[in-house]
């Protein structure tokens, strides 16, 4: 047994223990550390490495093989190649293990000659070959994934950054989560790795879990996990890599700036993460994809931007547009503020809060200066993307916005889930399914894209799958009112109106009457033959509608249902001159199915440019 430090190495056993804890090493890695670590203070050239490691007619790539085992070892062991404390690197000859190392017995290991080292080659290594031989015909074959942790185990691919912890202060809230954000964004845009939404993240915020409950629920292989700290001028944030397997830290960092230099120092630490993902755990090879060239350069104009993010995260709308107003009166040229009060828009539009020709001509406005600002913002070209969709109806615009988004940030769960948005209102259901779900993959506890899983389905007309979807995602939620909606729909459709009914009513309920959800109980009374409680609705949405906006593709949905074809196509024909919200879905969708065999259907579908 050699002992350094607080670590233990067992030369027999093949393992490396630390304060008694094994440490996994992969068969190379540990050969290389008993061979130095036996060698105390003594030059172990590449060449000796190369023979007693590898054997000398090794045709495999040595020094590549040699440089990660070493990366490893250092890994292990905490060690550092510019302050060495164990491993020195000797540029060009080889390493010598610098600190005393010790037997069992308590003297100290002089380390074995040229000669000694044979036995070592001879003993063990007859053992190892044939499990080199089968790890190597694995990776042929391409089914054993390497990692440098641990050997045929599988690759960290995925990572979430868990909410950055403020220790400014309550009034300093929406600096570390804007810090989370940013850090979040960074990561993501890196091609190789799978980052979780921040949205799911944000979940855990103060959460009493452990960590490796929190991965496993976010399906993250490692974390990052720190704090953020402002005095003054200066900010320091601190980062931590944290395995989640075993909750091992693996690597952790303190930066410390003026508050001026905070979007470099943003870029910096998503860097070091990402290489450290590389270098220590066997990740992938950190490839940055076209970065956004537009940042906020005054301070102040950053600081009302997170502000802005901030409301926006907590969907207090109106707050965020007055925030991001602000910030680019401070900093016109800068393309994110433009970008995420686009965002801002989109929703006051899609759920009729606003007039849509308003809403989404305020959407297209402010992506299309965002676009002209930094052509690499992905958030911009998703903002006019949706303008396309909603407002221009110009689909194939729209579908090379998204892709172009995707592009340039293949992890946006947000953007994914828009997408699959576009996809259901091409009647391209399966593949709208599956884009859904993948963004739902990198935002798995984040309520909102859940919550449309099942509007997925019932798109698809499948729905046993959209009842199951919805019933399980109201256990845990059960007043969400779009679920409940959702979930009347799909009542309808499967012949069961008045269960429909009960839903639509506890939507309503929640809502306190939206009349988004007021006008599906109308069509759910409509539909199970209470027509003068459905007539009622009509009357109080009219009513609603002379002091704000009303959807006049609600109405019609109504009208539908009570058989009133000809006002049901008025109403429609007022929802396609005002560019009302779902007028987009309505190649699929089933309400409007009483209306399919009538000629002007199909005119309105192409007046839309919808597809037949």
């Amino acid at each position: 047994m050699l002992r350094f430090g607080v670590f233990e190495l067992d030369p027999d056993c093949g393992e490396l223990r630390k304060s008694g804890h094994k440490v996994p090493l992969r068969p190379q890695a540990m050969k290389i550390l008993t061979l130095l670590a036996s060698r105390s203070g003594q030059l172990v050239t590449r060449e000796e490495l190369k023979e007693e490691v590898w054997g000398g007619d090794t045709f495999v790539d040595f020094e590549h093989g040699l440089n990660l085992c070493v990366r490893e070892i250092r890994a292990a062991l905490e060690d550092n190649a510019n302050t060495p404390r164990y491993i020195e690197t000797l540029p060009r000859r080889g390493y010598r293990f610098i600190v005393q190392v010790q037997s069992t017995n308590g003297a100290e290991h002089p380390g074995p000659e040229r000669s000694s080292a044979r036995p070592f080659r001879s003993g063990i290594v007859r053992y190892i070959y044939p499990v080199l031989i089968l790890v190597g015909l694995g990776i042929f074959l391409g089914v054993y994934e390497t990692s440098p942790w641990w050997g045929g185990q599988k690759s960290v691919r995925t990572i979430a950054v868990l909410p950055l912890q403020n220790l400014s202060g309550e009034a300093e809230e929406y600096f570390a989560d804007g810090m989370t954000e940013a850090l979040t964004t960074d990561l993501a845009r890196m091609n190789s790795l799978q980052v979780i939404s921040r949205t799911s993240s944000m979940q855990y915020k103060g959460a009493k879990k452990t960590l490796p409950e929190i991965a496993r629920e976010l399906k993250a292989d490692v974390v990052v996990e720190g704090s953020v700290q402002r005095a003054g001028d200066r900010v320091k944030i601190t980062a931590q890599l944290i395995r989640a397997t075993d909750d091992k830290h693996v690597w952790a960092e303190t930066y410390e700036r003026d508050l001026r230099d905070i979007l470099s120092l943003q870029n910096e630490i998503s860097s070091d993460i990402a290489r450290q993902i590389q270098e220590r755990l066997g990740g992938p090879m950190p490839l940055a994809i076209e970065r956004s060239r537009s940042r906020l350069r005054n301070l102040e104009a950053y600081e009302t931007y997170l502000k802005a993010n901030y409301y926006l995260g907590r969907f207090e709308l109106a707050k965020s547009i007055d925030h991001y107003n602000q910030a680019i009166k401070l900093d016109p040229d800068a393309a994110p503020p433009y970008a995420h009060m686009a965002r801002a828009y989109f929703f006051l539009a899609f759920f009729g809060a606003m007039p849509p020709s308003e809403g989404f001509g305020k959407v297209k406005q402010l992506a299309t200066l965002a676009v002209e600002r930094d052509s690499r913002l992905p958030e911009a070209h998703g903002a006019l993307a949706l303008a396309k969709l909603h407002s221009d109806w110009d689909f194939s615009g729209a579908e090379k916005e998204f892709k172009r988004a995707l592009e340039l940030n293949p992890h946006d769960a947000d953007i994914r889930h828009d997408y699959a948005h576009y996809l259901m209102a091409m009647g391209r259901v399966k593949e709208s399914n599956l884009e859904s779900e993948r963004a739902v993959e990198l935002d798995p506890v984040g309520d909102g894209l859940n919550s449309c899983l099942c509007w997925h389905s019932f798109a698809a007309r499948d729905y046993d799958r959209s009842t199951w979807l919805a019933q399980k995602f109201l256990k845990s939620n059960p007043n969400d009112p779009w679920e409940r909606t959702v979930l009347g729909l799909t009542y309808e459709q499967m012949k069961m109106p008045e269960k429909a009914v009960e839903e639509f009513k506890k939507a309503v309920e929640a809502t306190q009457g939206d009349p988004f959800f007021l006008a599906a109980l109308g069509h759910g009374y409509a539909a199970v033959g209470d027509h003068r409680k459905a007539r009622d609705i009509l009357a109080s949405l009219n009513a609603t509608a002379r002091k704000s906006y009303i959807s006049p593709f609600d109405l019609a949905l109504i009208h539908t249902a009570l058989g009133e074809k000809d006002k049901a196509f008025d109403l429609l024909d007022k929802a396609v001159a005002e560019r009302s919200t779902f007028i987009a879905y309505s190649k699929w969708e089933p309400r409007l199915d009483p209306l399919r065999s009538d000629p002007r259907f199909v005119q309105m579908l192409q007046r839309i440019g919808l597809p037949k």
